[in-house]
């Protein structure tokens, strides 16, 4: 089967290579790209304020060191999630807490945030699934009450919205990913969304290493690192920018016939929907098999995958890998995150997610992947 290519380019993104190219600055302090992308990227997401990074996993370690997170702090995130989610915390000294996610939407369970909670708790990371925001009422009031504070991994969630309010209206700091897979790409890259010039200049100082962009004598104000994204990435950056919004209307649309479709299938669990969240950009397309074991599902993926779908396995629960345990990590064994994060661990074995190119594919295609799913699963 063929798919839209990923990443897509055209002469937008050749026109801004050569503008960055020409203008003789080729770095953020001097050039325009950057600054540019920022006030883009933030007007269309609803911020005030955006700071392009290096990296998703930069944009999470630098919210979480701007929201005050100290070694030994704890931060609740999703046992299903990306590995990024954890790194990031254990990065400045913070211990990341699994915590189970709904069964049908994948995103963090508030209840089971809320059991997680100690004196130690400083943040909640919620991580919007495959561009399927997760439950901020809730977790709004629950952070209110508890009086920590949250940080959005929105890297699945570029122009998503939560009852018609945009990622950068939802009130709380939001970190994004341009990896290459993501809805928008530069290779890599990533940024933060900010509702206060305060945070926004404590983190471009940090991502500075220290130094306001107006600094001349090196007095660097604080620490911090190097995280700055280059002109060339923000140029293409602009370029993807400028067609995401109809993509994600392609893909809305796309998935409104696929989801069906693989609801039909006999043990096929597509994601649910929350209605709340009213503009989902599915960065996956995702579904569940709970009657298959995770040999199974492994084996439904690579016959997918040789049939030309980007098939992929979902991620494995946080703490069934050996990274997270190479770092400040909870004083609970594996068997017992396992046992408090039940539905994580079963998604991580049942569930498959398609690259979200296939719903840039037209409606015909969407009946031979629900048709290549249900053949496969049968033949298993």
């Amino acid at each position: 089967m063929q798919f839209p290519a990923w990443p897509q380019f055209d002469d937008a993104e050749r026109v801004g290579l050569s503008r960055a190219l020409e203008q003789g600055q080729w770095w953020r302090i001097g050039g325009d790209e950057v600054k540019s992308f920022e006030r883009e990227f933030a007007r269309h997401h609803g911020a005030n304020y955006a700071l392009a990074v290096t990296s998703g996993t930069h944009a999470l370690q630098l919210g979480a060191d701007v929201l005050g997170l100290q070694p030994g702090d704890e931060v609740l995130v999703p046992a299903f999630t990306f590995l990024s989610s954890a790194v990031a915390v254990q990065a400045i000294g913070g211990v990341p807490v699994p915590v189970d996610v709904d069964p049908d939407t994948y995103c963090i369970r508030p209840e089971a945030a809320a059991e997680a909670l100690t004196s130690r708790t400083r943040l909640v990371m919620p991580v919007h699934m495959a561009g399927q925001i997760a439950d901020m009422e809730a977790l709004d009031k629950l952070a209110a009450d508890a009086g920590v504070l949250i940080l959005q991994d929105a890297a699945h969630a570029h122009g998503a919205r939560w009852r018609g309010k945009r990622v950068g209206e939802l009130g709380s700091v939001a970190a994004f990913s341009f990896q290459n897979g993501k809805l928008m790409t530069a290779g890599e890259g990533g940024a933060l969304l900010f509702d206060d010039e305060d945070h926004y200049q404590r983190a471009f100082l940090r991502h500075s290493v220290g130094r306001p962009a107006d600094d001349r004598y090196y007095l660097h104000r604080t620490t911090g690192s190097n995280l700055r994204l280059g002109e060339f990435a923000a140029a293409v950056l602009r370029a993807q920018l400028g067609r995401l919004e109809n993509q994600v209307t392609i893909r809305e649309s796309r998935w409104s016939v696929l989801r069906p479709l693989l609801a039909a299938i006999p043990g096929v669990r597509p994601q649910a929907s929350d209605d709340r969240c009213d503009r989902n950009p599915h960065y996956m397309a995702m579904f569940r098999v709970p009657g298959l074991t995770e040999q199974k599902r492994n084996l439904l993926v690579d016959r997918l995958v040789a049939l030309g779908i980007p098939a992929f396995v979902a991620f494995r629960a946080i703490y069934r890998t050996d990274g997270f345990w190479d770092a400040p990590a909870p004083a609970l064994s594996v068997d017992e995150l396992a046992e408090r994060c039940p539905n994580a661990d079963a998604i991580s074995g049942d569930c498959v997610w398609l690259h979200h190119r296939v719903l840039l594919a037209d409606e015909e295609q969407m009946h031979g992947v629900a048709a290549a799913v249900a053949r496969e699963i049968a033949a298993l």
